[in-house]
């Protein structure tokens, strides 16, 4: 997983509450073998008509969001079903970063173990950025990790709180995997005392 320290995006707006994992993606393209190309089906139902053409007046469509890297929703954004298939197909469509009131746990422990920052800043806040995304076109942020600060364009430096231990999963790029391979000389350990005792007879 990639290292996240520091990143500088666009700001893209998606004026909802309770956006769930269903709108983010639909069952009905859960059916890859792998990570990648979910992006591409990413808001589906919202950005698409049935025939296929763009919606004009969704965000993902707009031209003044082409490039955006960072995400502000409403409150209570990734609830619905557990589908990890949510966080990996906001990263491969290429955000890095969420700012939003408030989550669904699973899909906020899942951001975490997919390299997606999911920023949690009040209700005041996140109503303030989206006036000033709506007055300014190309508007972004730079998100600093390791100082837990966001600067705006102004120069405005905003604060949030995140768990010590996901963020620095998050400045090393550990995944579960990675996380698991740190105690490889434990876990070995571990099986080598064990050893003598998993040799069951299975004849009998």
């Amino acid at each position: 997983m990639e290292p996240f320290k520091q990143f500088t995006g666009i700001v893209m707006s998606l004026d909802q509450v309770n956006v769930d994992t269903d709108q983010i993606i639909p069952k009905q393209f859960l059916k890859l073998l792998e990570r990648t190309g979910f992006g591409q089906y990413l808001f589906h139902d919202w950005r698409f008509h049935p025939n296929g053409s763009p919606k004009a007046d969704f965000p993902l469509n707009q031209p003044r969001y082409k490039g955006a890297k960072i995400l502000l929703a409403r409150a209570n954004f990734g609830c619905g079903s557990s589908r990890e298939h949510a966080a990996w197909a906001l990263k491969d469509y290429g955000f890095r970063v969420l700012i939003a009131p408030s989550y669904a746990d699973i899909f906020y422990s899942n951001c975490f173990k997919n390299g997606l920052l999911p920023i949690t800043l009040n209700d005041v806040t996140v109503s303030q950025l989206f006036e000033e995304i709506a007055q300014q076109e190309g508007y972004s942020l730079n998100v600093n990790l390791e100082n837990q600060r966001i600067r705006k364009p102004n120069d405005e430096k905003l604060h949030f709180e995140i768990d010590l231990f996901r963020k620095q999963c998050l400045l090393e790029g550990l995944d579960d995997i990675s996380l698991t391979l740190w105690h490889e000389e434990k876990i070995r350990s571990h099986e080598q005392r064990l050893h003598p005792f998993q040799l069951v007879d299975v004849s009998r």
